[in-house]
């Protein structure tokens, strides 16, 4: 049978999720400063299967605006430059030897801005994730306090328990934008 706690509990490990799946899309928003984050995800066609980039090399950051990728296959080499080429990055992989090199332009005012309005959208995504979680565990207390399995001040501190966790959530959001957006504005 569930309870009021294990309902808070639940939601709680949901936001999580959110977060964590907010703060991963963010990392794929490129700065003027390299990071991995930006290509580990870029799925590669290794032997027929699409693989992120992460699982088949180990990726670098040896300089500010440099990213090194060492292949564990040399053979995939090609296949890891088409993958870059042909993502959203706007950066051309060179093949140097046994890895791939990528050098990180700096970024225009222009581009800045448009990056900006991207993490905006990101982060609205985020939020309405937390708020859809906060409605489904509302609906799951009233459902309760319906069938008579809790009482009304139960419900009542549960929704406030909820309420607090998608306060708290939605703040942790909006911390990460304005990092974001100030990395994105100082580099």
């Amino acid at each position: 049978m569930t309870t009021t706690q294990t309902i808070v509990h639940e939601t709680e490990e949901k936001m999580k999720k959110s977060l964590e799946v907010l703060h991963q899309n963010l990392l794929g928003i490129r700065s003027g400063r390299a990071s991995s984050g930006m290509v580990e995800n870029i799925r590669v066609d290794y032997y027929g299967t699409q693989t992120p980039l992460k699982q088949i090399a180990n990726i670098t950051t040896p300089e500010p605006r440099m990213l090194l990728i060492h292949p564990w296959d040399i053979s995939s080499l090609k296949a890891i430059e088409k993958a870059i080429a042909d993502s959203d990055l706007g950066i051309t992989p060179v093949i140097d030897g046994k890895m791939v090199r990528l050098a990180v332009p700096s970024l225009t005012r222009e581009r800045r801005e448009e990056l900006v309005k991207i993490v905006k959208k990101v982060v609205e995504d985020g939020r309405v994730a937390i708020r859809s979680i906060r409605r489904d565990a509302n609906e799951r207390v009233k459902q309760m306090e319906k069938e008579k399995t809790v009482t009304e001040d139960d419900s009542f501190k549960t929704h406030e328990n909820i309420q607090k966790l998608t306060d708290k959530y939605i703040q942790l959001v909006d911390q990460s934008q304005d990092q974001k957006e100030k990395e994105l504005i100082q580099n």
